[in-house]
Parts: C-alpha cells; structure tokens; sequence
C-alpha cells in the first residue's frame, strides 16, 4: 500500500496523543521511503469561507498557466488576472495557507523544522481531466518533479496537497518506489552522460575561476538529470502503459508525498491547494533514500555539482 491514513489529529490540527521524536523520525522514514501519508481532513485550520471564496473564483482554461501561485518568500500572487479585490483576497487565503501548513509540517516532521525552504504554494482549480496540455506539461502522465527553474541540488521535494471540492475525488496513479525506478530506467534516460558531462564542465570552469571566492551557480548534474527523467517518463508509452496503483483522494483529504522520489500522475479531480517545500539531504532522517544517492549509486559519481 503506497499510503498510511494519520488518525491522531483534532478539529484545531494535528495533536496526537503521544507526541515524541521517536514518532516523527518514523513518520518522515517512511515518507522519504516513497509513502504517501494521508488526512482524511486538513490537520490544520482551513476556513470554509475561504474554500468557498475559491471555489466561486470563476476558472479560465489556459495552456500557459496551471494552476495559481504564491511565492511566500516574496509574498507575491501569480496568475490572477481578477479585480483587485479578488486578488487581494486570494493573496490572503493562500498567504494564510502557506503558513498553517507549515507550522504543521514543523511539527509533524519535526527533523526537518529550521532545516527545509519554503517553496510555492499554489491553487489547481481546473479539471484535470481532458487538458489539452502539451506532452511534458501534462499531468495526467506518470513523472517524478524536478523544477526548470528552481535548481535543488539534490535537496527532496516534499509537497503538501489539499482537495477542497466538496464532491469531486483527486485520482492518482502512482509508481514503484524510486530505486528501483532508476535502476530499470536512468541508464537510458541519459544518467552516465549528464553525470559525465557537468563532471568535465565543472572541472573546466574551476580552472577559469582562479579567484577565492567565485562561486558558480545553476543547476547540478542532479537537477540536469531529474529534468530529463521527467520528461522521458512522460515520453515513454510503454512505462506509461504498465500497471499501476490508484488512489483516490475525497473531499478535504490532505496528503504529504515526497515528489520527486514517487511516479505520480494526476487522472482526475478539480481544485486543490498545495505547499511545497525543499528538504536538504542532511535533513533527512533516511539519506540513502534520496534520490541523489540513489543515482550516484548507479552512476558512480557526484551529482552535487
């Protein structure tokens, strides 16, 4: 079973009983293992006056925007083209979000409090099903997140997602867990050469650098790597064609799932909010697991850089 449903929480958020280290060790164990841990309800506070205000948003189909974002770090609102009230108001809602879930997750996954980075969060209120999204932007095909745009560098994607319709499920499908993933398909995804090129660009760019000091940024042959893995998953119809696991999320689930190590595919479902966080490796309570270390198995090589 790819899911654990969490039971100890109340109305006013998560509290359960017995609360301890030993406890939320276990709960990120098993998340960074490739689990996705569930809530039949949020484990946070989350307003039916701002789901409704949401769900009354009216919902234009676009090709260049999925979904509305909140970048928190910026307190910036992305996506809204709405009267100014309207904005503000969902500037609020999503602003309110982002902080009650994550003063859960610190407590929840207590191992990565101070340690993780606040990421986007962001509202999906179209239908997934039946987008006409080009082949790598679309959801509905089984693929493991990496960010074009927002570099990692071997740090995990931890996402937290909540399914605010008051009828509709949120339908999945889900893969197998990410080291065996690899194993069947990074060779020919390209892992050795990525790995071998940033290898020898590195190297190139140390000797042009002969001032302390002059740091490189960019993306590391990890995030070169799980760019292309993303896309040739959704490229390759035969893996898209195997058996895989559904799960179904009903109204008001909350759900936590490490993206970039579980194969996942959105089929169905209509307004949900979501936070995502970046979890470094020397956070994480299992770091063999992570799949930077997976692959550098498999590569024999560093992909830090």
């Amino acid at each position: 079973m790819p899911w654990l449903e969490i039971a100890d929480f109340g109305a006013e958020g998560w509290s359960p009983q017995v609360e301890n280290s030993s406890r939320a060790r276990s709960y990120c164990d098993q998340l960074e293992q490739g689990k996705i841990l569930l809530f039949s309800k949020p484990p946070f506070d989350l307003p039916a006056q701002d789901r409704e205000f949401l769900l009354n948003q009216p919902a234009s189909d676009s090709r260049l925007h999925k979904n509305i974002s909140y970048r928190p770090n910026e307190d910036r609102l992305r996506g809204v083209s709405d009267g100014k009230a309207a904005q503000q108001r969902i500037h609020q809602i999503l602003s309110n979000y982002s902080k009650r879930v994550t003063a859960f997750v610190s407590r929840f996954l207590a191992p990565y409090a101070g340690q993780m980075s606040l990421d986007f969060a962001s509202f999906r209120p179209l239908e997934e099903q039946g987008r006409d999204l080009p082949l790598h932007k679309r959801n509905d095909l089984l693929h493991v997140d990496a960010f074009p745009s927002r570099p990692t560098r071997g740090g995990r994607i931890l996402r937290v997602f909540t399914n605010i319709h008051p009828e509709k499920q949120r339908v999945w499908l889900t893969g197998e867990a990410f080291p065996s993933l690899a194993q069947r398909h990074a060779s020919n995804a390209g892992l050795d050469k990525i790995a071998a090129a940033k290898s020898g660009l590195w190297r190139g760019l140390k000797r042009k650098l002969p001032l302390p000091g002059i740091t490189v940024t960019g993306r590391s042959a990890y995030d070169e790597f799980m760019l292309r893995f993303h896309d040739y998953l959704k490229e390759n119809s035969a893996f898209q064609h195997q058996k895989h696991e559904t799960i179904t999320f009903p109204p008001l689930a909350t759900w936590l799932v490490f993206t970039d190590g579980v194969p996942h595919a959105a089929l169905s479902g209509q307004s949900a909010l979501e936070q995502t966080f970046i979890v470094p490796v020397c956070a994480l309570v299992s770091p063999e697991q992570a799949p930077i270390r997976v692959l550098e198995s498999l590569c024999g090589r560093s992909l830090a850089a």
